[in-house]
């Protein structure tokens, strides 16, 4: 009998199989994206059902080039790697005229000057155009009141103030600019290092990371969130941008991304918790007191949820707007999102919606019939 309970437990090659059990008492083990939760901010993308992953990946690199070049988009002044404009020193030169134009000039009886007046001023050309390049008057040419002595000192003097000078200026000018020039290099070798340490930092900790994908747990939806931060432009701006200029130039930018919709607030999906949090993004986009009230829409769509009431949130977000502003459902200036995915409610606001193909990449890139 032994011997046939060990063979029993024992496997082909003799050896005892692991026992495999369920522990009840441990929480499982979390596996792949986290989920969507209150109190964030990001993107609501949809997709063709299955490409879910590629959708995630192209979104979070075309979110990031648009919102480079958002926030690059209004830098202004002179660029690091110009240097410093410095007056230089420039040496006029004079063209003498041909002789038949002077001949024209000494015929002319309009001038009515003498011969005298006309050999004085051709004695005296070279004089004139020299004073004309030069405001001080060289002493070398001074005549009377100046013996030779005199006149041959002050020739040296000049001289040597001249050619101590002239070098003096040219050497502080060549080293101005090349201590200019260290210190621009150095200040972009600094900028440089400093970027790419941080975004390899970004890249390695996603806690530090500005944009991350979140497990939306349905199909065809991909949730994009964004860490902003100051000075950061918000979802909606970015969201705005990308639309403009995907209009503007129709050039395809996606391959599996259809929708792209900003979400400034997310909350759960009851009555009560919408009207709560939707509270400071209305103030936000539908002040009280403006001089221009806005016409309004509530887009409502509902995934992974039946037993909410459509009407009941639709009510409960038109009623959170003000009285200046009206509900205008065929020619509205700005259009609410509400989002239902599961038991979590996404809530942002557009303009231009119908204007912008709804904001779908792929209906914005078609060419126009």
């Amino acid at each position: 009998m032994a011997s046939e309970s060990k063979s029993t437990t024992a496997g082909t090659n003799g050896k005892k199989r692991k026992q495999r059990y369920i522990s009840h008492n441990k929480a499982p083990k979390k596996k792949g994206l986290y989920p969507i939760h209150p109190g964030l901010e990001g993107f609501f993308i949809t997709c063709d059902g299955g490409r879910e992953r590629q959708a995630a990946n192209e979104s979070l690199n075309l979110i990031d080039s648009f919102y480079e070049e958002l926030v690059h988009r209004g830098d202004s002044g002179a660029k690091l790697g110009q240097t410093p404009k410095i007056p230089l020193n420039k040496k006029t030169k004079f063209t003498y005229s041909d002789s038949s134009d002077e001949d024209d000039k000494d015929d002319d009886p309009k001038d009515g000057e003498d011969d005298k007046d006309k050999q004085g001023i051709h004695a005296d050309g070279d004089a004139n155009d020299v004073s004309s390049a030069n405001t001080t008057v060289d002493p070398c040419e001074q005549e009377g009141n100046v013996d030779d002595k005199e006149k041959n000192s002050a020739c040296q003097k000049s001289q040597a103030v001249e050619g101590d000078q002239l070098p003096l200026k040219k050497q502080c000018l060549g080293t101005d600019t090349l201590k200019c020039e260290h210190a621009i290099h150095d200040k972009v070798e600094k900028s440089v290092d400093k970027l790419i340490e941080e975004e390899l930092e970004e890249l390695g900790d996603k806690s530090k990371r500005r944009f991350l994908n979140l497990d939306s747990g349905c199909n065809g939806v991909v949730f994009v969130q964004m860490r902003k931060r100051d000075g950061d432009p918000s979802p909606t701006e970015i969201v705005q941008h990308m639309m403009t200029s995907v209009a503007s130039t129709r050039k395809h930018m996606s391959r599996f991304m259809l929708r792209v919709l900003p979400i400034e607030v997310t909350c759960y999906a009851s009555e009560d918790e919408i009207t709560r949090a939707i509270k400071p993004l209305i103030a936000q986009h539908f002040p009280v007191e403006t001089q221009t009230a806005h016409k309004f829409a509530v887009l409502y769509d509902a995934r992974a949820n039946t037993g909410i009431d459509r009407m009941k949130i639709v009510n409960a977000v038109a009623k959170s707007v003000p009285a200046p502003h009206k509900v205008d459902l065929n020619s509205p200036d700005k259009n609410i999102v509400v989002q239902i995915v599961k038991t979590m409610c996404l809530i942002g606001v557009v303009e231009k919606y119908k204007e912008l193909a709804k904001y779908n990449l792929r209906q914005l890139t078609l060419a126009k019939a």
